[in-house]
């Protein structure tokens, strides 16, 4: 087991501007004898060829996924896709319905929605049921339009209006509609869902405005509040994040886009309202304008994968709340981050695009409804698998 470092000193923090240039066990009962010793008169006779088929037929009850037990419900797959330093995040059920959340930057000869397009072709889907954009930054929105000219999609989901006073900002938007023109277009709302065939994914925060009480989840009191310092809310479009929670059986996968600071408290306190989560996606590619410690705390995720670029986002901050966070046992990231140092990124095992290696590196998720699930790193091939714990 990877051990973790000892606590660091943070490397000083730089201000962030948005601007292009950052953004870039089974039962069985006993069977009754065959024969009786007491009364072998009255034992059944079975032919060779009958006892052969008999036993085949057991055989093949035993193999067939769900004889057993709970029937087989497939997995679900999630590709964290390498937009470098934005978000692509491909779900695709047992069913092959599908959900992507955001398409990476525009450009650079439609790099990343061709990426988007390899992540399809190893799921094995043709089409795009829902793309999901949290927000109207570029690194996120920005590659609908190289999107739309090479997949088909059923719908685009959004929170509406953008609410950024930049130029950047109003452009990708504008682009984005236009992009969009004559597709099927919805505006989401905290507590509305998304219908993906075999999941549940509920929206947590849209606009500004977050979900009053998640389905089936019991609020719980949270201790990590009282020492959680007050944040001022931002004005561009990261606080107006689109997040959604997944559930698949008892798996259950949390994305909040760039939801900031001021943002994630409302969620976790005075109360926790989103529970425990299996993998999180960490929130703002892992900038210290977002994972507060009574937030991340609070969700208790076992995994974490942190969407960072080479020279975007991985702060050594965000890094060390995730990584020290309550039952974490990985920390994943799909760049180094070569402006932070040794102390803030996590071993090389566990990252998807090594400083001064090849780009397009990406992991894949594989989940099952027991709530066991694996990591794939596709730059080294290997696999990681988390049991079952709940």
């Amino acid at each position: 087991m990877l051990q973790k470092p000892p606590n660091p000193v943070f490397p000083a923090a730089r201000p962030v501007e948005y601007t292009l240039a950052v953004m870039r066990n089974a039962r069985y009962d006993r069977p009754a004898p065959l024969f009786s010793k007491t009364n072998p008169k009255r034992a059944p006779r079975f032919s060779a060829r009958q006892l052969i088929l008999g036993a085949l037929a057991l055989a093949l009850a035993a193999w067939v996924p769900g004889a057993q037990g709970q029937p087989d419900k497939g997995q679900l797959v999630i590709y964290t896709i390498d937009v470098e330093g934005g978000q692509a995040t491909l779900l695709v059920s047992p069913a092959k319905g599908s959900l992507l959340v955001d398409t990476g930057w525009g450009g650079n000869n439609g790099r990343d929605a061709e990426r988007i397009r390899a992540a399809m072709k190893d799921a094995g889907i043709t089409k795009i049921d829902h793309v999901l954009i949290t927000h109207f930054h570029t690194d996120h929105v920005g590659g609908v339009p190289n999107l739309v000219e090479r997949v088909q999609v059923g719908e685009f989901i959004d929170h509406g209006v953008n609410r950024e006073d930049s130029d950047i900002t109003r452009h990708d938007d504008a682009a984005y509609l236009k992009a969009i023109e004559g597709k099927r277009r919805r505006v989401v709302h905290p507590g509305d869902t998304i219908d993906i065939a075999g999941l549940s994914a509920i929206v947590l925060t849209a606009d500004g405005e977050h979900i009053a009480r998640v389905p089936g989840v019991k609020p719980e009191p949270n201790a990590y509040c009282a020492s959680e310092p007050h944040w001022d809310l931002d004005t561009t479009e990261n606080p107006r994040s689109t997040g959604i929670l997944v559930r698949f059986g008892k798996f259950r996968f949390l994305d909040l886009g760039d939801l900031t600071k001021a943002k994630e408290i409302p969620l976790v306190c005075p109360e926790n309202l989103i529970g425990q989560v299996d993998l999180y996606l960490v929130n703002h590619h892992g900038f210290n304008l977002s994972n507060t410690k009574a937030f991340v705390d609070a969700i208790h995720p076992r995994v974490a994968i942190m969407d960072n670029g080479a020279h975007k986002a991985g702060s050594p901050e965000a890094w060390h709340t995730v990584h020290e966070s309550p039952g974490l046992e990985d920390l994943y990231m799909v760049h180094t981050a070569e402006d932070s140092d040794a102390a803030h990124n996590s071993a090389d095992p566990l990252i998807a695009n090594l400083k001064g290696g090849a780009d397009g590196g990406y992991f894949k998720v594989v989940a099952h409804a027991d709530g066991s699930f694996s990591v794939m790193n596709s730059r080294t091939g290997q696999t990681k698998d988390y049991p079952a714990q709940r």
